[in-house]
């Protein structure tokens, strides 16, 4: 199922905005004339127990040892392999952040304003999901933690 589909499916409002292939988030915030901390990225992460998407403002990365203390355990980044096994209707190398769609768990860090419109990865480099933090976290329900560093 691809996002827009899980979206208007969940009655979430939502704008989907094409742009040229973008292959990181900052890459996204420039093509979109958008401050980083509006763009969100999702990171698929191998935790103590199983996989967890961590979702975390494009200007900012993954303090695994920070997150592996919060969840008591070993966390690495997943392999290339990895995602793409696990994110089979998406190009390679994309993780969008709707933990739900794909049976994983979901982490957001606390730097990402609950009131803010974000940017979100879709299932292609070069599509956008624009929408409102609060809808993402009431559609997927992800923990909130500190656990990315600028």
């Amino acid at each position: 199922m691809r996002v827009a589909q899980f979206l208007t499916n969940h009655q979430v409002d939502f704008e989907t905005i094409v742009h040229p292939p973008a292959y990181s988030a900052q890459k996204r915030a420039k093509y979109l004339h958008l401050p980083g901390r509006r763009v969100a990225k999702c990171v698929l992460l191998a935790g103590p127990e199983d996989f967890i998407l961590a979702v975390l403002p494009a200007t900012h990365h993954v303090d695994t040892a920070a997150l592996a203390a919060m969840l008591g355990g070993p966390v690495r980044l997943a392999t290339e392999r990895e995602i793409t096994e696990l994110f089979r209707d998406c190009e390679w190398g994309v993780v969008p952040p709707f933990g739900p769609l794909y049976g994983l768990a979901t982490v957001i860090d606390n730097s990402l304003d609950p009131d803010a419109t974000l940017v979100w990865e879709s299932h292609t480099h070069g599509e956008a999901i624009r929408m409102r933090c609060r809808d993402f976290e009431r559609l997927v329900r992800p923990v909130r933690m500190h656990f990315a560093r600028a």
